[in-house]
């Protein structure tokens, strides 16, 4: 908590601040958002920015660029992959992708020697120069 009034302190001894029609924005290089104090605005910024049928749930990074444009608040990238994590669309539509795993087969312990053997079987070689193999 010190940490972030300390920054806020500085940010605002900087004049990134300003007060417009009763309202504080916080002015960065390129945009001036209004500044949200109230947990409940932030998550209806994040679902506008994230969940409305306009972004169609964006990823994280993208989240983060669409909230950074309206609006601002200390911890957004924190606040953000928060929202993330429990989004249940984003959660049951970004399984784990890749090469889908075979089905395995136990292999069991054979009670003799030479009682169970494997081969694998492989098609064409390529051939060395002086064909030493």
């Amino acid at each position: 908590m010190v940490r972030t009034t300390s920054s806020l302190k500085r940010s605002n001894d900087e004049g990134r601040f300003h007060l417009l029609h009763g309202i504080i924005h916080h002015r960065t290089k390129h945009t001036c958002g209004f500044t949200l104090k109230a947990r409940g605005l932030t998550n209806i910024v994040i679902h506008e920015c994230h969940d409305s049928v306009l972004c169609g749930h964006l990823s994280e990074n993208r989240t983060i660029e669409g909230v950074k444009t309206c609006s601002w608040r200390p911890n957004w990238r924190k606040d953000v992959a928060e929202y993330f994590q429990t989004c249940d669309g984003c959660q049951k539509e970004n399984m784990a992708t890749g090469k889908k795993l075979g089905i395995t087969i136990e292999i069991q312990e054979p009670k003799s020697p030479w009682e169970i053997v494997h081969m694998d079987w492989v098609k064409s070689l390529t051939s060395s120069r002086r064909q030493d193999f």
